[in-house]
């Protein structure tokens, strides 16, 4: 077989200058990083959010304080129901109009629920009060009442700080319009600076540069202040319903991966290690009566039982590994890994994270190990590659997988090739599946998920 074997321990440990040992993670390709905003855009936008505050806050304030008092009221004529309702809705538009100030000017995610909504079959009274028996309409309600609170302090803060800085940049021009009598009386005589116009501007002034400077954080403060409640009572059970429908996206996937798997096993146990023990049954058979009329015959027929025999332990050995392989299951994640990539023509390069290797959960160790296996597979199948990179490496609390190989490319889940099996599986266990392979190569199959409690010590 001609191979080259490469085996980099990128994260072998190291002896330290103190005799220690230090631990070199490998490193992996890092995303491009988020670009922030710079401090004036983010002063700037700060300080929008904040003076745009007060008219949203006191619209929906008494629109919505209007209509739960006279919902409230009614509420015992029926007719206050409908009125709750309207008001529901009119409680949703403000908070709309509020995500859309968090992703615009606060650069939050602010993810819109999933609000209740009728079904066809419901009756007339029950589709007007939908809004009323959804959790998120109250909420949005409640916002609408607090966020008049929140709203009022953060304008008031924003607009006299900038007021502040105005002034103090400004006093030179206009002081001399101050009146300056006998009984006046300046900040800085009070204060013991001096009783002269110069020293009431420089003062002034020193005032005007600290609350410019200070701006940013306390724009930052006003800003953060009304906007973690508004993403709190707006988005958060957004959130809360993500997770609901990732969980159960997953256990779906884990369940469908699975019983394609049962299948797949029972079809290849039926194709094959079943059919070879029927003819082996057969063939003991036919021996049994050949064995005293012709002996000769009797040898050849048990000749081939006997290749019947070692041919179904072949195939039910292929299957069990399939399934955990024996050394996976006795020695861990590295050794099978090692030993996989062995069996392959191809130029194999395997990198492995030591740090990694003894902290993953068992069942992360078997995802991990069919995910390299199946690239592997399809590399030698589809690719005609030369080369393949086969990286195994811890990041944050998370394991990741990465085989990289120089063929043709073109590998899609959609394409049959394994590909959209381990996808399910993978999200089965909250992980995530890339496949990256534009025609040409090079084809990057890239499987992230979290490690889970490892067994080893």
């Amino acid at each position: 077989m001609n191979q080259t074997l490469t085996m980099e321990h990128d994260a072998a440990t190291r002896s330290g200058a103190d005799g220690s040992d230090a631990t070199a993670h490998v490193s992996l390709p890092r995303t491009a990083p988020v670009r922030r905003r710079g401090v004036l855009r983010r002063t700037v936008d700060d300080t929008a959010y904040a003076i745009a505050t007060f008219p949203l806050c006191v619209a929906a304030f008494v629109l919505v304080l209007i209509g739960v008092v006279a919902g409230s009221a009614l509420a015992w004529l029926l007719l206050g129901l409908p009125i709750l309702a309207l008001t529901a809705f009119v409680a949703r538009g403000f908070a709309h109009v509020e995500r859309l100030r968090l992703r615009s000017q606060q650069g939050r995610a602010a993810p819109i629920p999933v609000y209740l909504r009728s079904r066809p079959g419901d009756r007339r009274w029950r589709r007007i009060l939908t809004p009323l028996r959804d959790p998120q309409s109250w909420l949005d309600i409640l916002w609408c009442l607090l966020s008049f609170v929140t709203g009022m302090f953060v304008f008031v803060l924003a607009f006299s700080w900038w007021v502040v800085v105005a002034n103090g940049f400004t006093y030179w021009f206009w002081q001399r319009w101050l009146p300056d009598g006998p009984g006046q009386q300046g900040l800085a005589e009070l204060i013991g600076l001096g009783e002269t116009r110069t020293a009431e501007i420089w003062l002034n002034t020193a005032i005007g540069l600290t609350a410019l400077l200070l701006a940013p954080l306390v724009m930052r403060f006003a800003a953060l202040l009304h906007a973690s409640l508004a993403d709190v009572m707006l988005s958060s059970r957004a959130s809360l319903q993500a997770e609901v429908r990732r969980a159960a996206g997953g256990r779906d996937s884990a369940r469908q991966a699975e019983a394609t798997s049962l299948r797949r096993l029972e079809r290849d146990i039926h194709d094959g290690p079943q059919q070879r023990l029927v003819r082996l049954a057969m063939d003991l058979g036919r021996v049994r009566h050949q064995l005293d009329q012709d002996p000769e015959r009797a040898r050849e027929a048990l000749d081939v039982a006997y290749g019947q025999a070692r041919d179904a332990i072949d195939e039910l050995r292929a299957l069990s590994r399939g399934i955990a392989p024996p050394l996976l299951v006795d020695r861990g994640l590295g050794p099978a890994l090692e030993e996989l990539v062995a069996r392959h023509d191809e130029q194999v390069s395997l990198r492995l994270d030591p740090s990694a290797m003894d902290a993953l959960a068992p069942h992360v160790e078997t995802c991990v190990y069919f995910v390299v296996a199946e690239a592997m597979t399809n590399v030698a199948k589809h690719s005609r590659a030369d080369h393949v990179e086969v990286l195994v490496a811890r990041t944050g609390d998370a394991v990741v997988a990465e085989v990289t190989d120089d063929g043709v490319g073109g590998a899609h889940p959609g394409k049959g090739t394994g590909l959209a099996g381990l996808q399910q599986r993978v999200r089965g266990l909250d992980g995530t599946l890339a496949v990256t392979s534009p025609p040409g190569g090079p084809t990057i199959v890239r499987m992230e998920m979290p490690m889970g409690e490892g067994k080893r010590s």
